[in-house]
C-alpha cells in the first residue's frame, strides 16, 4: 500500500528530505519519478540523480526565475509546463510505472495557481493504492494534510541568508 508524505514549512530541507527518500526507494529497487515544479535552473542534485538507476527527473525546460519577477506570459507558459509534467506523473502512477512519485514545490505551485487545481486534486486525492506520493512546499492545503499519512514540518530557526550569506552551490542549490 502506498502512502502520502508531505514535507512542508519555512525551513531549508524539504526538497532534500524528499530526494533522500527517493534515493532510499531507488536503492531498494523502486522506480522513482521526481517532478520539480517552479524550478528550471541546473542544481547540483541533478548530476547525482542522473547516475542512479530507477530515478527520473522532470522539470521546467527553462528557468523562469522567481515568480515575483515573471511576466504574465511566463506564468502562463510555466503553468502549462507544470500541468504537462503532472499529467505525465499521473500516467506513470496509473500505469504502475512509478512506485514513488515526488512532486517538489507542489504546495506552493498549488497555492499560487501555477498548476491546474482540479488535476492536482485528482492526483493526490485519487492516487492509485500502490503508489507512494511525496509532496513538498510551504503552506499545504488542509485537504492534502488530511489525506496524508506523514506530514513533516521543517521550521526555520536560523538561516545563513539572514546573516548576509548567499546561497552556496552544493548546499542550497
Amino acid at each position: 500500500m502506498g502512502l502520502i508524505h508531505i514535507y512542508c514549512g519555512d525551513g531549508k530541507g524539504k526538497t532534500t528530505a524528499a530526494i533522500g527518500l527517493g534515493v532510499r526507494a531507488a536503492g531498494s529497487g523502486m522506480r522513482v519519478h521526481i517532478i520539480q515544479l517552479l524550478k528550471g535552473s541546473e542544481t547540483s542534485e541533478l548530476d547525482s540523480l542522473r547516475l542512479i538507476p530507477n530515478i527520473t527527473v522532470e522539470r521546467c525546460k527553462r528557468d523562469y526565475g522567481f515568480t515575483f519577477n515573471m511576466t504574465e506570459d511566463d506564468k502562463k507558459a510555466q503553468t502549462a509546463e507544470h500541468n504537462q509534467m503532472l499529467l505525465n506523473g499521473e500516467r506513470l502512477m496509473q500505469r504502475d510505472e512509478a512506485d514513488l512519485l515526488i512532486i517538489d514545490e507542489f504546495c506552493a505551485a498549488y497555492e499560487y495557481g501555477y498548476i491546474d487545481k482540479s488535476l492536482a486534486d485528482r492526483i493526490v486525492l485519487n492516487k492509485p493504492e500502490k503508489a507512494e506520493l511525496v509532496l513538498t512546499g510551504r503552506n499545504p492545503a488542509q485537504k492534502f494534510i488530511d489525506a496524508a499519512h506523514y506530514v513533516s514540518e521543517i521550521k526555520a530557526v536560523k538561516h545563513p541568508f539572514d546573516s548576509g550569506i548567499n546561497a552556496r552551490k552544493g548546499i542550497e542549490y
